[in-house]
């Protein structure tokens, strides 16, 4: 890891700045990713507490864990947005910025005066990544939208988990997640737009509802088509099989995906099915789900004679793709991981050495890299307003009368 002060940016994104007006995880994960591969973030925040992502969940003397990754390689700048002399440090960014992104509720930039017509206007190139619950426009548009809001409307829930159980929640803010890749695909392709088209600048509009939506596979042609409604269904995938989680006898699971023909013929040959490898009937996976139920039922039957570990050694070497459910345990200790520069090693104010993941995706010619972690709050106010043409005086001032912290 270097420091900010002696980090070199590169990467396939420097020279492309970012003003970021957002808070928690939407806009900031988006702008995470660009931060990776050598944009250059300016993340602006409240002088009196900063994003609230620096008190979630786990802490480390007094900061979140959380906050140290999700604001990596990004400058913080402490200014307020209810001050004048704040909202004019603002536009003044913008006008330097090939992107701002934000995920306030829609309308909150246009009651501080910065809304798409008042920077777009300073900034025609100006690419604006918006995302919302709801979108800026629709009946819904104005109700607030949390990544859980997102994941129960775009159908995500009504899919996941147990089908004796309530709707689960994936594990991890997924919803939020999806619309901070969407908002970083939308701009991308404006920035290219800008860049090699010539064209002006423009809103990309993402909706973390829409976002969950857009991963539901054929959900709305089956049911369009034959009024079947996706469900809950476990570790299964039903109308692909065999697909599921199946237990094993030391009390673990173990994941198998065996629904390609030639795989469906060569897992039933390793579990001592050779009959049900050559059977015509489960010759292509119509046939094969008609009998799911018998199927799993085959394959549990094998799997629970077994513990995980010798389970998958079995299936490796016939070639079948399965696996183990990993912990976070399991991934920090796994070989692969290390090998791919998934687990980094990063270190925190005081000196303390903490395990961080690494950066996906993988580019062979300009990779993404770690500058350093999520800053103190307004760690970089100074020197991203001198470099906007403020002296030290002005800056002194802006901080006595409470424009900056």
């Amino acid at each position: 890891m270097h420091s900010p002060a002696d980090a070199p940016v590169a990467g396939p994104l420097a020279g492309i700045r970012v003003l970021e007006l957002g808070q928690l995880i939407a806009a900031p994960f988006a702008t995470k990713i660009l931060a990776e591969f050598g944009a250059e973030v300016i993340k602006v925040e409240s002088p009196k507490d900063g994003d609230p992502l620096r008190k979630w969940r786990k802490m480390h003397e007094g900061t979140s864990l959380w906050w140290y990754l999700q604001s990596r390689n990004k400058k913080s700048i402490a200014v307020n947005l209810k001050s004048p002399d704040g909202l004019a440090l603002v536009k003044d960014l913008a006008q330097s910025a090939d992107v701002v992104v934000e995920n306030f509720r829609p309308g909150g930039l246009e009651k501080l005066g910065l809304g798409w017509d008042v920077l777009s206007a300073l900034n025609p190139k100006l690419v604006m990544v918006r995302i919302s619950g709801y979108g800026q426009t629709g009946p819904y548009r104005d109700r607030p939208g949390f990544g859980a809001i997102g994941e129960s409307m775009g159908g995500i829930r009504f899919t996941t988990g147990s089908p004796d159980s309530p709707p689960a929640r994936v594990g991890v803010s997924i919803g939020d997640t999806l619309a901070s890749l969407h908002g970083v695909i939308g701009a991308l392709m404006a920035l290219l737009h800008v860049r090699t088209g010539g064209g002006a600048g423009q809103v990309v509009d993402v909706s973390l509802v829409e976002s969950v939506f857009n991963v539901m596979e054929s959900l709305v042609p089956e049911y369009d088509l034959l009024g079947e409604v996706r469900t809950r269904t476990g570790g299964a995938l039903p109308g692909i099989t065999p697909s599921n989680t199946y237990p094993s006898k030391d009390g673990g699971f173990v994941v198998v995906a065996g629904n390609s023909d030639p795989i469906f013929r060569r897992l039933m040959t390793v579990i001592g099915r050779a009959d049900l490898a050559e059977a015509p009937r489960f010759a292509g996976n119509d046939g094969r789900s008609a009998e799911a139920a018998m199927l799993d039922g085959v394959i549990g039957d094998w799997t629970k004679a077994r513990t995980v570990d010798e389970a998958l050694a079995a299936l490796d070497a016939a070639d079948v793709p399965a696996g183990r459910i990993y912990s976070v345990a399991d991934i920090v200790a796994d070989p692969h991981y290390a090998a791919r520069d998934m687990i980094l090693e990063a270190e925190l104010p005081g000196g303390t050495r903490v395990k961080m993941p690494g950066i996906v995706p993988k580019l062979s010619g300009t990779p993404g890299a770690v500058h350093w972690q999520g800053p103190a709050l307004g760690a970089h106010t100074d020197s991203v307003l001198a470099d906007l043409g403020r002296d030290a005086k002005t800056i002194e001032r802006l901080r006595r009368e409470g424009a900056i912290g």
